[in-house]
């Protein structure tokens, strides 16, 4: 995975999500929601997240089992993106 895809995502989430913490300190494959998780991402969280992602990337997530699993870490979102971003060029 690249890791400049990966912190530049860390900090697009803490962006749109508004939390008051170190991008660099969160982990690709810490779990983003869930009372459980360390930054305790919502829902609202989500569609903000995936609407910045479709901002910055051009990447639109559908509300759907899929996308809750490609946001489910910061891994999984790079993976997806990576990707996406590869079959495209």
């Amino acid at each position: 995975m690249n890791a400049a895809l990966s912190l530049e995502l860390k900090a697009l989430i803490v962006e749109a999500c508004d939390k008051d913490c170190d991008p660099a300190s969160i982990g690709d494959d810490e779990l983003l929601f869930g009372p459980e998780a360390p930054l305790q991402l919502d829902s609202l969280d989500a569609l903000q997240v995936s609407m910045a992602i479709k901002k910055k990337y051009g990447l639109r997530l559908p509300d759907s089992k899929e996308t809750r699993r490609i946001l489910s870490s910061v891994g999984n979102l790079a993976e997806h993106l990576e990707t996406w971003l590869a079959g495209r060029g």
